[in-house]
């Protein structure tokens, strides 16, 4: 699946959003780290990694070859500012009509408009993939997130108040969200 696509943030400056590929491995994987080290509201740690730069890269080529799978980047002044990305919930009939999605920007590029451009990038992408439900879970206290999940149209279907354990908080309540597409 490919996507490419420069949109102009609410800094004034231009973002591309486009499909990592194979050369982007070093910075997705740098970028990854900076992320999840920035918020507690992400799956994991970075020393959760399972990946390193390499494995990053073939990461990528495999999702830029896919035909229902994506992992997109935005890149603003040559530095991967966020990521996305859309995942088959699985290849068996039952649930082959639905996907996942995830987003992670980095903290320097907050507010600037990069996480709803890389979530509607992602549900054009599920739309186009002919996914007919697009799901996700968020940390309940990410009031940020669930605003701008809402405001697109995601609604919440459960709660599960254990979903995460956070190494600095305890438990965190995860709310799960859909979009028939």
């Amino acid at each position: 699946m490919k996507y490419n696509k420069k949109i102009r943030l609410k800094n004034n400056k231009e973002c591309c959003l486009r499909n990592g590929n194979e050369n982007d491995g070093q910075s997705v994987f740098e970028n990854f780290n900076l992320t999840h080290s920035q918020t507690d509201y992400l799956l994991s740690y970075p020393d959760e990694n399972s990946f390193d730069a390499e494995q990053e890269s073939k990461f990528l080529k495999e999702k830029s070859e896919s035909e229902n799978e994506i992992e997109i980047i935005a890149v603003v002044d040559n530095v991967v500012a966020g990521t996305a990305g859309i995942e088959a919930v699985g290849t068996k009939y039952k649930v082959k009509h639905r996907a996942e999605l995830g987003i992670s920007v980095a903290k320097e590029f907050w507010g600037l408009g990069i996480g709803w451009a890389l979530m509607n990038a992602c549900i054009e992408c599920a739309r186009n993939a002919g996914y007919v439900q697009l799901e996700l879970n968020v940390v309940a206290e990410n009031t940020r997130a669930i605003a701008m999940y809402e405001r697109a149209g995601f609604v919440e279907y459960g709660r599960n108040p254990k979903g995460f354990h956070s190494r600095k908080t305890g438990f965190q309540e995860l709310i799960y969200m859909k979009m028939e597409l």
